[in-house]
């Protein structure tokens, strides 16, 4: 089954719901370090918001947030 995101999650709550991160912890020095990108651009805000289309990536990953199905 694929994997749907709610239609407004966190940042550091993706990471960790896609398995790009062990834990919220993880997720958060990820983010601080400058390793994570949001559509190309990088992202230090770990409760920045990811609405559907928006590409997050980590290393050689890249992941599109996908909108909720009802």
């Amino acid at each position: 089954m694929p994997q749907v995101e709610p239609s407004e999650i966190r940042l550091d709550q993706f990471l960790k719901l896609r398995g790009l991160a062990g834990t919220g912890g993880q997720a958060k020095v990820l983010i601080q370090m400058g390793e994570v990108r949001v559509n190309g651009e990088i992202e230090t805000r770990r409760r920045r918001k990811l609405h559907p289309g928006d590409i997050v990536e980590l290393e050689q990953v890249r992941v599109v947030v996908k909108a909720a199905q009802s």
